[in-house]
């Protein structure tokens, strides 16, 4: 039996189809996203006059793939027994339905910065900030209201593996994501 892992969620597969058709940059050494300078060390973003923001299909085909993903990685990570198992799951399904109503925020976030990141107000800024520190504290709020709850059919330890889990999938899809998008000019 083939073990998943966390590395294999890096695999450019998962998340090719959410930029499919879309023309990304090309990365080279001359023409980088970042630019280091030499005196100062600042990290300054370099325009990114390609980028093509991302369709709802799209969006729609990269949601549905990186769910069927997760649950693959939580199955193939966590060792259940056939009882824990049973419980697990159906509270497994609750929390992801209420994280894609979370997730489905994000995904506008990103279109809206996506579609509007280069004219782009001080005041729209601010407000996109605020809007993005909102979800992730709406993230934060549904792990602790499930903690207690993945806690009544798990132990504590198989608990905190599937929290980390969750984490570090959502990172990793987070890090892909963003790392597409051109930074904000200054």
């Amino acid at each position: 039996m083939v073990r998943l892992t966390l590395k294999h969620l890096m695999v450019g597969a998962l998340l090719a189809g959410f930029f499919n058709g879309c023309t990304v940059p090309a990365q080279n050494a001359a023409t980088p996203a970042v630019r280091r300078l030499s005196s100062s060390q600042e990290v300054r973003p370099v325009p990114s006059e390609d980028f093509q923001t991302p369709t709802d299909e799209q969006i729609q085909l990269l949601r549905k793939d990186i769910r069927a993903q997760r649950k693959q990685l939580i199955a193939a990570n966590m060792k259940l027994s056939g009882a824990e198992a049973e419980k697990f799951w159906p509270i497994y399904e609750a929390y992801v339905d209420e994280l894609v109503t979370i997730n489905r925020t994000k995904y506008d976030l990103l279109k809206q910065y996506a579609a509007g990141y280069d004219t782009m107000t001080d005041q729209e800024a601010q407000a996109s900030v605020g809007r993005w520190v909102s979800v992730d504290e709406s993230v934060a709020q549904l792990r602790l209201k499930y903690i207690p709850i993945f806690r009544k059919v798990l132990s504590a330890r198989n608990t905190a593996l599937f929290f980390q889990l969750d984490r570090r999938i959502q990172l990793m899809i987070d890090l892909q994501l963003v790392s597409q998008l051109p930074l904000i000019e200054p």
